[in-house]
């Protein structure tokens, strides 16, 4: 039944799915550019960029439950890292998160119609991973960004997991949450994988769960000590993966 189910959503998927993607993709993104100058980059962010990944979420259709957003205090900066199963991850954080934060994104995204622009006006940090000078700058750079409720967010696993299986962590999140004394909000996503594997174009609807978990301080930890914020944090994410199953 699956298949047949999968045969009848093709035509939808290229038809009209990839058009609207496309196309909303390039207007929400322009808008933003536009939104930053009249009002200021978190609202043009959280308007357009909740919108945008709502209306495509919708359309996939992808239906989205979220627990422990009491969690999040809302005055509180946050150094967010999440699991990353899907390019779907991001319609979830976008959509559902309901934080102001700055995305931490490899620099080839900045060309693309529509997210380059918008994300460069409203302040998301593109890093150039070929050059860890640049990349060290960048991210220096954007420690200023992060205040008054503002948070930024990472892929700690650095790419996709194929599977779904948690990937080591690299740690540019955690030294940036050590230098700056902000709490890590771990983010466990789920189910993302099967509605848009990676590195595939095999999209089918589906449901995802986001699990935000309580905040892990920071003020006990150094460069001493970095690992050890890494594997609790890791920890965190690992059991709302187990949680699932």
């Amino acid at each position: 039944m699956k298949k047949i189910l999968h045969a009848l959503y093709q035509p939808y998927k290229w038809l009209i799915f990839i058009p609207w993607l496309a196309f909303s993709t390039i207007f929400f993104g322009s808008l933003a550019a536009i939104m930053v100058s009249v009002t200021n980059p978190r609202i043009a962010s959280l308007l357009c960029g909740k919108v945008w990944a709502r209306l495509n979420g919708y359309m996939t259709p992808m239906l989205v439950s979220v627990t422990g957003r009491d969690n999040i205090g809302k005055k509180q900066s946050y150094v967010i890292v999440s699991n990353h199963q899907s390019q779907y991850d991001i319609f979830v954080l976008y959509g559902w998160l309901g934080v102001d934060f700055k995305w931490v994104m490899k620099q080839e995204l900045r060309q693309i119609p529509g997210i380059g622009i918008g994300c460069e006006k409203v302040g998301h940090i593109f890093i150039d991973r070929s050059d860890h000078a640049s990349a060290l700058a960048s991210l220096n750079a954007a420690k200023e960004k992060v205040v008054n409720g503002t948070s930024v967010i990472f892929f700690p696993e650095g790419t996709r997991s194929k599977d779904g299986t948690l990937l080591p962590f690299k740690k540019g999140a955690f030294k940036m949450a050590v230098d700056l004394g902000l709490p890590i909000l771990p983010i466990t996503i789920i189910g993302t994988k099967n509605i848009l594997p990676s590195n595939t174009m095999d999209l089918f609807p589906g449901r995802a769960r986001m699990i935000i978990h309580r905040p892990i301080d920071t003020a006990q930890f150094d460069d001493h000590n970095l690992q050890e914020l890494m594997d609790a944090t890791r920890a965190v994410i690992q059991s709302g993966l187990e949680r699932a199953t």
